[in-house]
């Protein structure tokens, strides 16, 4: 049990790294006040929830076709997921971001959330109820991408990207330890 709670939190915190790193990027070139702030980090927080319960809702429809394979699906997923986040890590920083606000923040919340859609194919793998494991991804999105703001306000926006590759790699690496656990439990 404590494991499966370690490898949602492990998820969590993963993907709210694109979240975090453009949150860092707003605080250190924006810096948004307390309300602008709050509602760039719920906002965040509230797709990364809910874009993982749209794709576990999608894959619980199609688990009884692929649940001799779900350890390796969550795996490739996760994977591609966490290497994509690893190659785009560059292109974030290069083309710069505009104030979050309106239909900009919409946007970037989407975008940095579609990762979480693809991962909430992976939630039945985890060991933990589906609904706990979307409001965790949400709780620690917000959190990290208010506390981003704060940090980008006085470090500027150079751990952005080091956090978007530190994300991509926890991706790979939990995704390897559910196929892990999977064949060794088999």
């Amino acid at each position: 049990m404590i494991a499966d709670l370690l490898a949602a939190l492990a998820l969590s915190v993963a993907l709210a790294m694109d979240a975090f790193a453009v949150a860092l990027t707003q605080g250190a070139r924006f810096r948004p006040g307390w309300k602008q702030g709050a509602a760039i980090a719920l906002t965040f927080g509230a797709f990364q929830g809910l874009m993982p319960l749209a794709g576990w809702l999608l894959g619980s429809f199609a688990l009884a076709y692929v649940e001799a394979w779900d350890h390796w699906i969550a795996f490739a997923l996760l994977a591609f997921i966490g290497v994509q986040m690893i190659r785009a890590s560059d292109d974030t920083y290069e083309t710069g971001l505009p104030p979050l606000s309106g239909a900009a923040l919409l946007t970037a919340a989407v975008a940095t959330s579609i990762d979480a859609f693809a991962a909430g194919l992976t939630l039945p793998a985890l060991g933990v109820p589906p609904l706990a494991a979307c409001a965790l991804i949400a709780l620690v999105t917000a959190a990290l991408s208010g506390a981003a703001l704060l940090v980008g306000r006085r470090a500027g926006d150079r751990f952005g990207r080091p956090a978007e590759i530190a994300g991509g790699v926890l991706l790979i690496v939990l995704g390897a330890s559910i196929a892990f656990e999977h064949v060794t439990a088999a």
